[in-house]
């Protein structure tokens, strides 16, 4: 298939096109190489590829700038994992998450339709759920509130796929990703700051008191869940958990980190930050039933690998 990975130069979307390009897959890349975070640190993450893609540097919210790509270059499939990401930013930036969440979302719908395209997943997130009491979390739940701007822009981008795979029958799976880490993982996001600054010997700011539980799920895993959407042909739109099904505290998690990098932590504690769940924990017995999902990597492997992948990545010996 010819398949676009919006996003393609990030964390995931980058292991995704080499997985593609790994099963024969004809790969395109849409990215705006924005500065969330450096974009040379995208600019690395497909340099090992740029010689097998065609990398198209566009703004999803340049609607036109979308539709010219799609009508030039006739993709069978596209994998939108492209967005503006993050919960506390989003409260900063609403506008911003939602013309690039809601609205690029959008104008890539309306160029699939335009287009015929064959299949089209997308990349939604575990902050859907809210502050969920009932656990583990199952697509089922009826979703009544968010708590970030973030999270309500992608309710908004799954209700925006149900509606056009409707409306026009388009092939559809929503894919709810449960906190992803593993190599390249973006240097805003838990683990990799916290491993940074322990291993560097700088403080770590630690939001509340450390009980907060998040289901914590390896790259491999997640590319193995995105890899059998492209392959699904249950209802015209579905949606699936993506998760490890399994949780730990912040505290513990810290304290994992800690003895991987053999590195006391210096914890600067402050108050919970608005926005953030205190739960997540995904229920992936949709996505073991019908996708064959199976993660195989529990925090307790993937977080070694991880922590080998940052030393070597920065060339640190543990300490440094």
């Amino acid at each position: 298939m010819r398949i676009l990975v919006t996003g393609g130069a990030g964390f995931i979307g980058s292991h995704l096109v080499e997985k593609l390009l790994a099963t024969g897959h004809e790969v395109s890349i849409l990215d705006d190489f924005n500065d969330f975070y450096d974009p040379q640190i995208k600019r690395a993450n497909v340099e090992p590829v740029a010689g097998e893609v065609a990398i198209h540097r566009i703004d999803l919210r340049d609607s036109a700038a979308v539709n010219l790509l799609f009508h030039r270059e006739k993709f069978d499939a596209i994998a939108h994992l492209a967005a503006r990401a993050g919960v506390r930013p989003s409260i900063q930036q609403p506008q911003l998450y939602y013309d690039t969440n809601v609205s690029g979302t959008l104008h890539l719908l309306d160029a699939a339709r335009l287009t015929g395209i064959e299949r089209f997943i997308f990349a939604s997130s575990s902050s859907v759920y809210g502050i969920c009491k009932t656990v583990p979390f199952s697509e089922d739940f009826h979703l009544t509130q968010t708590i970030s701007p973030y999270a309500a822009t992608k309710v908004a981008g799954e209700f925006l796929c149900s509606t056009y795979s409707h409306l026009y029958k388009m092939r559809i799976v929503a894919l709810r990703f449960f906190t992803v880490y593993g190599a390249r993982q973006r240097p805003d996001l838990a683990i990799h700051q916290f491993t940074r600054k322990i291993n560097a010997g700088q403080p770590i700011d630690q939001f509340g008191d450390g009980t907060t539980r998040r289901d914590y799920t390896y790259i491999d895993d997640i590319i193995q869940g995105v890899m059998a959407a492209f392959d699904y042909n249950g209802p015209l739109f579905d949606l699936f958990n993506l998760g490890e099904s399994e949780t730990i505290q912040l505290k513990d998690l810290i304290a994992a980190i800690e003895k991987t990098l053999e590195k006391k932590a210096k914890i600067n504690q402050l108050p919970e930050q608005p926005g953030d769940v205190p739960l997540t924990c995904a229920d992936i017995s949709k996505a073991r039933k019908l996708l064959n999902y199976n993660p195989t990597t529990p925090l307790s492997v993937g977080l070694p690998k991880f922590v080998d992948w940052f030393l070597a990545s920065a060339g640190l010996p543990k300490g440094t």
